[in-house]
Parts: structure tokens; sequence; C-alpha cells
């Protein structure tokens, strides 16, 4: 007899030359959705306006039966309420959290998952207990290699059922802004977020950031489940793949001037505009970002406004003498650590790590 979840087994597909927006992701876009860009004008987002990324159902949590669990290699578990991890002592961390398919929608060919255009980011102060002052309550075992992570979401994905898991380096895992939250801007998490509880990663893209957490496992080999094998960067299905791990360096204007309803394309009126945005990167402070008012042929140096934090965005400024025309506006950053956000897409099967700027249309307008 046919399986029935055969159907359900496919590989991540990639659409073909001429295939249009499916249905299938026009129905995920409506359920996640991006920050809208005019808000980058904020330091901290809004929490409904923060960008989400849900891969299952939202689930429904009893927050005086919730429990979490840490065992797995450790000397002493531990089971808590949400009142127990409350009263442990608290920290807050400013955070830049970003999807790792933010920009998929703009390859060719497109990757079919959730289209993410440019807004699946945002900033937050999350606040919670650091994972590095619960792993040392519970003592881990010298050869312990990752810190699983498991939520209450539970779903399907190529065919195989699973409860939303991530797996995380004991080194990074250790690392002391990691942490447990169980607030977002000073209040209880939104439903959205992963009330009550979730794990927040700083540096690293979203997916490792697990919601509607209910385990800690400490694990001596290195965890090979699901959503660690699928957040790979190949070119080929077939291909192992580099992993998907800390946030590649991105600059993001905010818009300047009206909008066009359908296109978004942006109206100015001619004279000097000023322009502003954020830029961030996991892997090492932003130090520099170029703005270029030319599609590209020539950059200037953007003025870089003050540091909010090691894992937050900066802001930027320039001033740009528009002209009558259309025109299409860029801008792109530089980190510390060397890495500088590409003009073109680097391409892979996923989607992922797609940081190449895209541009803003500006129309400049006398009337």
């Amino acid at each position: 007899m046919d399986d029935p979840l055969d159907s359900l087994r496919v590989p991540g597909r990639v659409a073909d030359p001429d295939e249009g927006v499916t249905l299938d992701e026009v129905g995920l876009a409506a359920r996640n959705h991006g920050l809208p860009l005019e808000l980058l004008r904020d330091d901290v987002t809004p929490p409904g306006l923060h960008y989400v990324l849900t891969h299952y159902d939202i689930p429904a949590v009893d927050p005086d039966g919730w429990r979490l669990t840490v065992d797995g290699a450790v000397d002493r578990p531990l089971d808590l309420d949400l009142a127990s991890l409350a009263a442990m002592p608290r920290h807050t961390v400013h955070v830049t959290m970003e999807c790792a398919g933010n920009g998929r929608a703009a390859l060719h060919p497109r990757p079919l998952s959730q289209p993410w255009l440019t807004g699946a980011v945002g900033t937050a102060d999350w606040t919670g207990v650091p994972l590095a002052d619960l792993l040392a309550d519970v003592g881990v075992a010298d050869d312990a290699v990752d810190v699983v992570f498991t939520g209450l979401d539970h779903g399907i994905e190529r065919g195989e059922e699973q409860d939303y898991q991530r797996g995380l380096p004991v080194s990074e895992a250790l690392a002391g802004d990691v942490l447990v939250a169980y607030e977002m801007n000073g209040g209880p998490l939104p439903v959205q977020h992963g009330y009550p509880v979730r794990v927040v990663v700083p540096g690293w893209y979203g997916m490792g950031n697990v919601k509607w957490l209910t385990r800690i496992s400490v694990a001596t080999e290195r965890f090979d489940g699901f959503q660690n094998r699928a957040y790979r960067l190949r070119q080929e299905a077939s291909e192992e793949g580099e992993p998907v791990t800390r946030i590649e360096p991105r600059a993001l204007l905010e818009p300047p001037g009206f909008p066009d309803f359908f296109t978004r394309a942006r109206v100015v009126r001619p004279g000097t505009v000023g322009l502003r945005g954020r830029a961030w990167s996991g892997w090492a402070p932003v130090e520099r970002v170029e703005v270029s008012t030319d599609d590209g042929a020539t950059w200037q140096d953007a003025e870089v406004g003050p540091d909010r934090g090691r894992w937050a965005w900066r802001s930027f400024t320039a001033t740009w003498q528009a002209t009558p025309g259309e025109h299409r506006l860029r801008a792109r950053a530089h980190d510390a650590s060397g890495r500088v956000q590409p003009v073109d897409a680097a391409w892979n099967r996923g989607g992922f790590t797609n940081n190449a700027d895209q541009g803003v249309r500006v129309v400049v307008a006398d009337a």
C-alpha cells in the first residue's frame, strides 16, 4: 500500500524559468510577515511589526502547565516552571534578528519557500536567563558537543514529521549573550514570538532562535535533526553543503519620500533629499556603509550612527541632490571582519543568506 505521505516527501524545489509565484508561496506569505521598511526609522521594532516566520502552527500553551526541561549529558537535570525561570538572574540584550531566507524571492531561479524580499528583520530588547547560567547550574559533561533546543510547534517538512528542533555548538551556547528569553521590549513574549519562552542566539539567523521552547538537551554527538540538515548552502540537492550560521552584513535604506501603492516605487521632489537606514552583521560590528544614487555606478560613504550594542543594527545617513527622472538607490555594509555586502546575489538551492542589495526605485518629480 502506498504511503499517504509520499506526496510530501519532495526535496526543496526551484521554480521553472517562467514560473510565477505559486499559491503555496502566497499562503506562506499570508501567514508570515516582514518589517515595513519605513519602520527602519525606529531603533527598537514594535513586537507586532518585527518580522515573523512560523514553520508550523502556533501552539496553544498553558503558561501554568508549561515546563522547561534541561537534560541530556548533564550532572543535575532541571525541570522549571515559568515562575522559577523568572526568579533567576535576568539579562537584557538588544538584538537584530534576521531570517536566513531574507531576499530569497529576488533570486533567479527562485527557490520555492517563504517568498521574502528584504523585510525579514527586526530589532528588539530581549530579556531572560543567560543560557550559560542554566548550563552552569546543570553541569555540562566534558564531552558535550551540541545543545539541542526543542519547541512545542509540530509539523511535517519534506515528509518528515517533527517537533521544531535546532542544535547549537556548546561553544556558542556558552557565549554569555545567548538567552532563554521570556520578555520582548519589556513585556511578555507575544504568542507569535514564542510565548512563554524562546531562545535568542544573537548574531545567528532566525532559524536557531527556537520559539515555544520546552526542552534543552545537551548531546555528546553532533545533532543531525531536519532543521540542521535543511539550513545548508547547496548548489545541488545531493550536496552536504555548508551550514547556515551567522548573519551576513546588510544595509537597508529607509524608503525616502512617499510610495506608489502597487509598485512601492518612491516619489520625491528635486533638491536635497536626506537618506537614512540601518546596517548590521552577525560576524563583526559594522564599521562602514556606502550609498549609491546611480544604481551602483558610484558610491559615497554614509555617516554611521552610534553603536547601540554588539548585536544590534546601526543607523546611517547621507544626502542626495535629486534630479528629475527615475533612479535606483543602493546601500552596502562593511563589517570589522572584512566582509562586504555584495551587489550581486550568490545563488543556492535554499535561497539562504542572500544579502545582496536589491535597491530602492525612486521617481523624482517636479509636480
